[in-house]
């Protein structure tokens, strides 16, 4: 177990001090910053990079703040190479800023240091009730709770983080930065209900407003895997990718018993996709033991969703690429999963297996939106959403964000998405507020008291 555990350490270290400071002094402060445009939440990156370039690691953080709820953990599972640093004018010469480690940086030392402490106003402009404590989620709470809300966050799971807790691996985000994370925002008077499943005959969307909740965010991301139609595919040894991850972070976190992570040491492991997810399950496969690791990816290198270090990173670990092929067959022996037969161009061969893992996608889960009368879905599941107020659904005080309203997409696309729904919330309940206000004829006030 401790030889394991050291396998899922980080494994690409932050910088320290002076390598940060020295790294922010290279920033050009550009007029016109295109790396905040390539920022999907217009983080103000010159202005708290030319703070930590002064040492101001304060003021810095006061400003990443303005923008963002989880910066340790964006600084790590950001793409950042298709994003701020990709946007980078230094990147013309090779020398673009690195902005995650600068971020992961500033982020670290706050949590290391304790240097803000954020003046929270009173909890008196609303109640929200927040479902699923994934990235939107908390942004949602958050967001709010910095506006004087009053926010319940409700988790089906044992501990808040969602897929940064259960989906992300241990190697690329530690579970101690995501409590963390997590922590601070419950410092601002966030409270989180977990062991709490909305959608079952105890708690409901209804419940939830006879409970006196003013607005509902569902932030419950997309839970119910997609599968392929593949002969053999019904077998024990075919899984989710997230499935798998989910137990091998619970393993890690002493929650689970090594037998029951199911791939075991020296096993072949075949993955299909070739997305993050897949490489996060080829990865962590090679470091649990397997003997051979392959990523089975129907296109090319150059359209796989997967950010291009990644697959570089997977490389040096040993996991192998088989391009524009497919698993077409899964055989078994007496019932046990054994083979594997690969199609590429045409051409068959057939490999010896012992697990196979599926990652290509998943949907939303209907546990909600069955139990509750008015939010409507498409065909796929997806629920759909009103752009004013922004983000609120077919059901009156009901909104939804990230992937369970914009399929399944990164950590920071799923909180630009929720910082919005944030602002739709904000206008609801305010609006609400004045309507019932003005409704119950509230009082009037004379020509001098105006003065």
């Amino acid at each position: 177990m401790e030889q394991e555990n050291k396998l899922f350490q980080e494994v690409n270290g932050g910088y320290t001090m002076l390598e940060a400071i020295n790294e922010a002094k290279r920033c050009l402060h550009c007029k016109i910053p295109q790396c905040k445009k390539g920022c999907p939440i217009s983080h103000d990156i010159p202005d708290w990079i030319h703070e930590l370039s002064m040492g101001n690691l304060g003021n810095a953080m006061n400003i990443i703040n303005s923008k963002s709820n989880l910066p340790a953990v964006c600084g790590r599972v950001c793409p950042h190479e298709k994003q701020c640093e990709g946007h980078c004018v230094l990147n013309k010469k090779g020398q673009g800023i690195r902005v995650g480690k600068l971020e992961r940086f500033i982020a670290d030392f706050d949590g290391d240091m304790g240097l803000i402490r954020e003046n929270l106003l009173p909890k008196t402009r609303g109640k929200i009730a927040v479902i699923g404590s994934g990235p939107a989620g908390l942004t949602i709470a958050g967001d709010l709770a910095r506006q004087g809300f009053n926010v319940e966050i409700f988790e089906m799971e044992p501990e808040p983080g969602g897929v940064l807790m259960f989906g992300i691996p241990e190697y690329r985000l530690p579970k101690d930065i995501v409590r963390r994370e997590i922590k601070k925002i419950e410092e601002l008077g966030v409270v989180f209900h977990c062991n709490t499943t909305v959608g079952n005959d105890e708690l409901t969307i209804d419940k939830l407003f006879e409970l006196g909740y003013d607005a509902i965010f569902m932030g419950t991301g997309t839970g119910r895997p997609q599968k392929l139609e593949i002969p053999g595919s019904d077998l024990k040894g075919v899984r989710q990718a997230i499935w798998f991850l989910r137990r091998v972070s619970l393993y890690n976190e002493g929650n689970m018993s090594r037998d029951e992570i199911v791939v075991h040491e020296g096993d072949r492991v075949f993955v299909i996709g070739c997305g993050n997810t897949a490489l996060d399950a080829a990865r962590t496969a090679v470091r649990i033991g397997a003997s051979h690791v392959e990523v089975v990816y129907r296109r090319t290198i150059n359209e796989m969703s997967a950010l291009h270090s990644e697959y570089e990173e997977a490389v040096e670990e040993g996991v192998k690429f088989s391009w524009q092929s497919n698993i077409v067959e899964i055989h078994n022996d007496n019932g046990r999963l054994n083979e594997v037969v690969i199609e590429c161009n045409g051409e068959r061969r057939t490999e010896k297996a012992d697990f196979v893992i599926m990652a290509v996608g998943s949907a939303p889960e209907s546990r909600i939106v069955s139990t509750t009368t008015g939010i409507d879905v498409d065909d796929r599941g997806y629920v759909l959403t009103r752009e004013k107020p922004y983000g609120m659904t077919t059901r009156k005080g009901v909104f939804a964000g990230g992937d369970v309203v914009n399929r399944p997409s990164t950590v920071v696309l799923a909180m630009r998405d929720a910082k919005q729904v944030a602002e739709g919330i904000a206008q609801y309940v305010d609006a609400m507020k004045l309507m019932e206000s003005i409704n119950k004829g509230g009082e009037l006030k004379k020509p001098e008291d105006q003065k």
